[in-house]
């Protein structure tokens, strides 16, 4: 997945800048596809490949008006998930499910109680969702989570699976994800962006490998809710043997091009290529094939100073915890070859007293060429 806030100071910063002109005025749309990476060398030890789409709004990504407003004022509810991955909770196999995920009622005394009154929320949207989704999902269980690693890692909020949240799980015969994702996106984005190509494209021809899943999620914020659709790939035990990153191959592809939803404006961050590497040790990005998109750091973030230009942007660029984006900038395509990189360890600082060794190789080394110079200069003569 994009911080919010690297993408509001930089429209701040597009704003105030006078040492750039544009050759458009910059936009922003409610409307944001997203193709990430994650090499994942700390836990699981996969590499995940995923297009995310995703708005704010019900036009974009099209659930009924009363439902969406139904979620976002019912402060218990924090997010509602339909997904076909593989175990969504313990004690599920082989089945679809759609999760309604609840804040834990402070009345509620042991677990029986919280279980129960998690499931009398969720039971009140069960059959409306089962309606818009065309869907027949019956109860299974109540599931409390209590691992927390996977969103420390990658730094996310943990409201779809953080260690305390709640989650009412309904259940339905599993469904292959071309099929699943087909009908999903048939329902939910509407047409004018599913003919307008750019990552829908490629996320529709990448849920047909084997280990494709798909996941929807509805997140309510305080005035509208976060729609978001994601198509996901993993690649099994490939972190620890991969040493350059190469996001299409990782998508199927040779080239991505952004959606022409777009082509109306200049919209560069609304369409993202994102690579985050977690690793238990350091590592460092280097032979980096494309651009480097000029930054400057603000509030402890890199930004971009000029968007207009495409490229990526590494913050951190080393360490346990390596996060890049790509900016289309004026472009609207970018091929493989130019989001290539490379993945290896962080040298380690040499001691003082390698230090000091190394300084007195470079002395002699020095004082051997200035010799040889010198004797060089009076052969010659």
């Amino acid at each position: 997945m994009q911080k919010l806030l690297w993408i509001l100071i930089s429209i701040a910063f597009v704003g105030i800048s006078t040492n750039f002109a544009y050759s458009q005025e910059m936009g922003l749309a409610t409307f944001q596809e997203t193709a990430q990476i994650i090499v994942d060398r700390s836990i699981s030890q996969n590499v995940t490949a995923s297009i995310t789409l995703q708005s704010t709004s019900i036009q974009e990504i099209r659930i009924p008006a009363e439902l969406e407003q139904k979620i976002r004022e019912d402060e218990r509810i924090k997010a509602i998930i339909v997904t076909n991955q593989e175990q969504c909770v313990l004690g599920v196999f082989d089945e679809s499910c759609i999760m309604i995920n609840v804040l834990r009622d402070p009345s509620a005394k042991g677990i029986f109680e919280i279980q129960d009154a998690a499931r009398e929320v969720a039971d009140t949207y069960i059959d409306e969702i089962n309606q818009v989704f065309d869907t027949d999902a019956q109860f299974h269980s109540v599931f409390l989570h209590t691992d927390d690693e996977s969103n420390k890692a990658l730094e996310t909020s943990g409201i779809i699976s953080g260690r305390g949240m709640i989650s009412a799980v309904y259940t339905m015969p599993p469904e292959d994800t071309d099929s699943m994702y087909e009908k999903i996106s048939a329902i939910l984005i509407p047409k004018i962006i599913r003919d307008g190509g750019g990552f829908y494209e490629i996320a529709e021809k990448l849920s047909s490998e084997e280990n494709a899943k798909m996941t929807f999620s509805v997140i309510p914020l305080e005035s509208k809710s976060l729609l978001q659709l994601k198509l996901s790939v993993d690649y099994p035990g490939k972190a620890a043997t991969i040493s350059e990153i190469s996001p299409l191959d990782l998508l199927k592809v040779d080239k991505i091009n952004r959606s022409n939803y777009f082509s109306a404006g200049f919209y560069p961050l609304n369409s993202i290529i994102q690579v985050v590497i977690l690793s238990p040790e350091n590592e460092i990005i280097s032979n980096i094939k494309g651009n480097i998109v000029p930054t400057q750091v603000a509030d402890g973030e890199k930004i971009p100073t000029d968007i207009s230009k495409e490229g990526w942007v590494f913050d951190p660029q080393e360490g346990q915890r390596i996060q890049g984006k790509y900016i289309f900038g004026e472009q609207t395509s970018v091929n493989k070859e130019n989001l290539k990189f490379s993945l290896g360890d962080v040298q380690p600082t040499p001691s003082e007293s390698s230090m000091e060794s190394i300084i007195v190789v470079i002395i002699i080394s020095i004082v051997a060429i200035a010799a040889a110079l010198f004797y060089l200069k009076g052969y010659r003569k």
